[in-house]
């Protein structure tokens, strides 16, 4: 059968307002991210600092899959989204108020992470649920290219706001789009129960995640999920102190490699083709990076940064693998594990890559990360050679 075409996406009822929903949130973030990055940076001319600022939220994910993430299948999905919604928009308001310290911003920085660590589960979940089983993969595909297309447009246009306005002013800005993202999921989805009973609660966290990590497979997968994407984005977060007044652009060229590879992976390849690049991809991700060695100058970089992102599309494979070893009663709590285990593995890149930075150079830390990226990668790919074949997914233990 078929895979669905993207345009066949948008006439399943509630992917529209979803997917309207999940653009004004990208812009938000791309927008107020850049902001806020510069804003520490020129306030404290620290990579560590500006690094954590813009990943941070990243670095909270752990707490919310530690304790929140079983409200991902059990809280009604309008309501957790635009709640969230709202949340980001008042925390990104505040952090725009003149005069608050640093520590400050990095603390609201992190409060937003938690509050966001419940929204990928919610988002990925929802998704799962309006589209048929042969739909999740386009329909993950098209939000990633969503994505890649607002952060272009977000760091560009973020790179040319911050020349003529402030970077509060900015983040001003991007705390409207976050209500009009809040705005556009509360009227745009309906009303739908939770995809399953009782309440949210640490213990149904904890009990749940330990289903999930139980079968090595699933382990693995998750792993390779996590760990090489988290080490090639902690790099990614010295592009401010790495190239100050080209930060955008680098953003930018990141973010169209990184739609050129979901479009490749989703619509050109064949699925038996694309089951066997998982490795191949993070390899890819990875591997331009180790030229960062040699300090290149901004054209060199950007074709260097390009090139690697194509390897994001390895997400694609891996979460598709994912779903084929889950239940479907777990979906929800699956892919906010594997959104929020990915996200702190980021904010932890960030947090590494940019202390790094501080002994050495930029440069240098990005191929430092690039490096155990690689490193990484291969030795997952040995372990899964010598796993046994996966079986089907296990019933639901709650």
């Amino acid at each position: 059968m078929p895979r669905p075409s993207y345009r066949s996406l948008f006439r399943t009822p509630e992917f529209t307002p979803l997917f309207l929903g999940g653009a004004a949130q990208s812009a938000a973030q791309t927008l107020g991210a850049l902001a806020l990055g510069t804003l520490v940076y020129r306030a404290t001319g620290s990579p560590l600092l500006a690094a954590v600022s813009m990943f941070g939220p990243s670095l909270a994910q752990v707490l919310g899959a530690t304790f929140l993430l079983s409200g991902a299948d059990r809280l009604p999905p309008r309501t957790a989204l635009s709640a969230i919604g709202l949340a980001f928009a008042a925390g990104t308001a505040l952090q725009a108020l003149p005069g608050l310290p640093t520590g400050a911003l990095l603390g609201v920085v992190l409060l937003l992470g938690l509050v966001a660590s419940l929204g990928g589960g919610v988002r990925w979940g929802l998704l799962n649920e309006i589209l048929t089983k042969d739909g999740y993969l386009p329909g993950r595909s098209l939000f990633n290219m969503m994505n890649g297309l607002a952060q272009i447009t977000g760091f560009a246009t973020g790179g040319a706001l911050l020349a003529a306005l402030s970077p509060r002013a900015c983040l001003l800005l991007s705390a409207a789009l976050y209500l009009t993202a809040a705005l556009v999921l509360r009227l745009g989805l309906t009303r739908r129960p939770p995809r399953a009973a009782g309440r949210p609660s640490p213990a149904a966290t904890w009990r749940t995640n330990a289903l999930l990590w139980s079968e090595r497979s699933r382990r693995l997968t998750y792993l390779g999920l996590w760990l090489p994407n988290g080490l090639v984005v902690g790099g990614e977060s010295l592009y401010v102190s790495y190239a100050p007044d080209a930060a955008g652009t680098l953003f930018a060229c990141a973010a169209l490699g990184m739609l050129a590879g979901d479009v490749t992976v989703c619509r050109l390849l064949p699925p038996a083709v694309r089951a066997r690049l998982a490795t191949p991809l993070l390899l890819l991700l990875a591997a331009p990076y180790l030229l960062f060695v040699a300090r290149p100058a901004l054209p060199v970089a950007v074709v260097c940064v390009t090139v690697a992102s194509v390897g994001f599309g390895a997400s694609l494979v891996q979460q598709e693998r994912l779903m084929s070893l889950t239940p479907d009663e777990l979906a929800g709590h699956a892919l906010g594990l594997h959104s929020a285990g990915m996200l702190t593995m980021q904010g932890v890149g960030a947090a590494l890559a940019g202390s790094v930075a501080q002994l050495t150079s930029p440069a240098a830390a990005m191929t430092v990360m690039a490096a155990g990226s690689v490193a990484v990668t291969l030795a997952l790919a040995t372990a899964a050679r010598r796993s046994p074949a996966a079986a089907a997914p296990e019933p639901s233990l709650r």
